[in-house]
This record gives C-alpha cells, structure tokens and sequence, in this order.
C-alpha cells in the first residue's frame, strides 16, 4: 500500500513538472530569443550576460523557489482534511440463500469517506475493490436490526455508511409449483402474411421460491415471448432460447419471487394461411328514378386474404362497397378495398368498378316460400294461417337482369333471434343473389306460433 502512495506522489511531482517544464521555461525561452532577435547586436551582450555564473545562478534560484512554493501548495491541498460521498454503494448480504429470504434490506447505501485529499483521491479510485457488507450468516428468522460495514482498501481513512443501520425481516424460503403461460409480445411486427400457429415451451411447470406472504401473492408465471427477436422471419419450426419468466398478482402487478428455472425456450410454428374469395361489389344509396344498374364490372375479380386459419374460414367474399346515390349514367369508380377485421394482408388493395345504367323495369314473383332462421333450441314454429307461409316479392332492375331472376334465385326468411312461446309478428327480410336489383316483399310482415317441443 505504502508502495502505491510512493508512485502516485511520484506521477504527482511529475506532473507538476510537466506542466512548468511546458507553461513556463518553454515559453520564456521563446521569449527571450525573440528579444534577442529584436535587439540585433546588443544579442550578444545579453548572451554574454546570461552566459555569466551569477546570471544562471540567480534565474536557477528564482525557478527553484518558484517550484518549492507551487510543490508546497500543492502538498497543502492535498494534505488539507475532507470528505467524499461515494453514493449508491452496491450492498452484498452474506446468509444461506437456500434457506432464507430477506426483506427490507436495501440495495444501495451511501458511504461517507473522511481523510487528507490524496487519501480520499486514492480512496475513491479503488472504490471498485472496496464493499458494503453485511454479515447475517449468524441470524435465524424473525426481525433483526444489523449493521453496515464498509470494507476498503484503505486503512487510513474514516467512513460513515448512510444508513449504518437498517431492520430486516429473515424469512424462510419455501417453494411451489406453478403452471407456466405464455404471452406472444409484438406480433404486429411479424411478417404481415405470416402467423404463428402454435407456440409450445419446453416444459409448462416451473418452481417459484420465496417467503410464504409472496408466494401467496403470485397468481400466475408467464412467459414473455418478444416476436421481433426472430432473426429470420421465414416459414417453419423457430426457437427462441431464455425467454425470461415474470411472476404477476391477481392486478397484473410484478411479484418479486425467485423462478427456477428463471428462462425458458419455446418452439414456434411459423405458416403463411391464405385463401382465394370473391370480390363482391354493393351498391349502396339509390339510383336517380327511373334508372337501374344493368352491369358492375371489376378490375379485379378475387382477392387473396392472409390470415389465422380461424378467421379465414369465416369469410366467403371481400365487400367493396360504391355509392350509387343518384346516379344516372355509366360511370367508373375507382376505390380501396378495406381489409376485413382479422385479416392482415391482401393481393389487391383497391379495384376499379365500372357501373353501367339503363332503364329500370318492373317484375314480380309471386309464391316465395319463407324460411325461419336463429330459432332458440327447444322451440318449434309455424305459421298462424296459409297467407303467412309465402310472400310475393316485387323486382327493379334492368330488363335483361330481372328476367332471369327466378323465385330460386331469392331467400325470404324470419329472423327468430330472441322470440320465445307464443304468437308474434315477425318482420320479412329478403336476400337476392343479384345485388344490381332491388328486391321488396309485398308482405311486410306475416304471423307465426312458436310452441315448446
């Protein structure tokens, strides 16, 4: 240690050398020969004046005793009594980790150090190799009020640990099971036609250790599975390695409790779904009187769709809707297809529709038969009388277009979503395949009898 104190007094005269040698002597040698130059041959009497023993002699003293008085403050400072606050100081604990838990201790301290400048100056350097310890290898569970020692590698300098006492609770550490889920993280961020199809870790059970109040705490251990750490965003069996463990409370809060293991791997399955629909263009609003759409052709006719298996097979066709709102000539529209809730990409963002008009006519198709639709289990229907079993249905449209249109070409039908027992007046909802016709039941609502089987 005396060593130490040697070399860094050493580097400390050194220093203060340096900085006469390149401050003082060099700039004052400049200057003298730049007045020596300035004075031509009177050069020669000062070189004969500086060249003299009393000459050197006198600037050699002057220099000394300019370096005794900086060496001199230099060692007043550093000898003058202060102190140095080493803040948040990494506290180790030293007990049986296996056996015990401890609360209330905490994580960082601040030490106070107290002594001569060089000393704390080395002191606080070497901080790395000095500690804050505390020692509870002796105590058992309960309550206990311990101290804080400080060791450093300095003997000569006083310290002062803030707190330098702090009370505990020792606890002793149990253990249990805990079922493992799993949380897929920033799946938004995945390849927008690729989809996670299953998720599997390497085991589903995990220990959690920790004082008897915190395991009673935890309510679930997840997995946090982060999607953007697929270096490779491809097709086919992933795994991502030490995927941390969280324990969480019944408010979704973090439980400081120990997990073994604390990381796990999990096993993705990466697909691509997709599936080939429709295009199905709605015309929406009313045409000016007297008009009917005779045809609505499309850019596009099928659109593939991306997305979960679960959500693709519950669509048939993409819906582009087109306001058609007193129109009264042919016109082409050209609009975005909007993606359906579920589906994260398509082939085709946006169509042309090209809607031709002409004259509207009139038809009617008489005998539809109605159909009951969303009857609760449990329950039969029928009609209260024989004007209740069929409707007819009138039809605008295109001459050519409605005379093709056959009563097998409409859906007439009830909707019994919420009806119970009894007689009810159910209003007639109709369906026609051929949306460039308006279709309108005669009937507007018609009587039936739901009875319990």
């Amino acid at each position: 240690m005396k060593k130490q104190v040697t070399n860094k007094k050493k580097n400390i005269f050194a220093s203060i050398w340096n900085f006469i040698d390149t401050k003082i002597i060099i700039p004052i040698t400049k200057l003298v020969l730049s007045i020596t130059k300035k004075f031509g041959s009177s050069s020669h009497k000062i070189e004969r004046w500086l060249s003299k023993t009393n000459t050197l002699l006198f600037i050699s003293l002057f220099f000394a005793i300019a370096m005794f008085v900086i060496v001199d403050q230099k060692i007043l400072i550093y000898s003058e009594s202060s102190a140095e606050v080493l803040k948040s100081q990494p506290v180790i604990a030293k007990y049986n980790e296996e056996a015990y838990v401890i609360d209330g201790l905490p994580e960082t301290v601040d030490v106070i150090l107290r002594g001569n400048k060089t000393e704390l100056f080395m002191a606080k350097h070497s901080s790395t190799s000095s500690s804050v310890v505390v020692d509870l290898s002796g105590l058992g569970a309960g309550t206990h009020e311990v101290n804080f020692e400080y060791n450093q590698a300095s003997t000569s300098i006083d310290y002062i640990v803030n707190p330098s006492t702090v009370t505990i609770k020792i606890y002793p550490k149990i253990s249990e099971t805990k079922t493992v889920t799993m949380d897929l993280l920033n799946q938004e961020k995945l390849d927008e036609k690729l989809v996670i199809d299953s998720a599997t870790l390497e085991t589903d059970e995990v220990t959690i250790k920790g004082a008897d109040y915190k395991l009673a705490e935890v309510a679930s251990v997840k997995a946090l599975v982060d999607v953007n750490n697929l270096v490779d965003q491809e097709l086919g069996s992933k795994t991502l390695s030490d995927i941390p463990l969280v324990a969480y409370d019944a408010s979704g809060k973090v439980v400081d409790v120990e997990i073994v293991p604390s990381k796990l791997n999990v096993n993705l399955e990466v697909s691509s779904p997709s599936k080939e629909v429709p295009i199905k263009v709605i015309p929406t609003g009313k045409l000016t009187f007297g008009k009917a759409i005779s045809s609505m052709n499309t850019s596009e006719t099928k659109v593939t769709i991306y997305g979960s298996r679960d959500i693709l097979e519950t669509i048939d066709y993409i819906p582009v809707e087109i306001d058609v709102t007193d129109i009264k000539d042919s016109r082409t529209v050209k609009t975005e297809i909007t993606k359906p809730v579920g589906i994260k990409s398509m082939s085709v963002s946006n169509i042309t529709v090209t809607i031709t008009i002409d004259e509207e006519a009139n038809k009617e198709i008489n005998n539809v038969n109605i159909e009951y639709r969303n009857l609760a289990d449990g329950y039969t229907v029928q009609a209260a009388s024989l004007e209740d079993i069929q409707v007819s249905v009138a039809l605008k449209g295109v001459k050519s277009v409605i005379d093709s249109i056959t009563a097998e070409d409409i859906t007439v039908y009830l909707d019994l979503n919420g009806y119970t027992e009894g007689e009810h007046e159910v209003p007639v909802v109709i369906d026609g395949v051929d949306l460039r016709v308006q279709y309108t039941s005669k009937t507007k609502k018609v009587k039936i009898k739901i009875a319990k089987k």
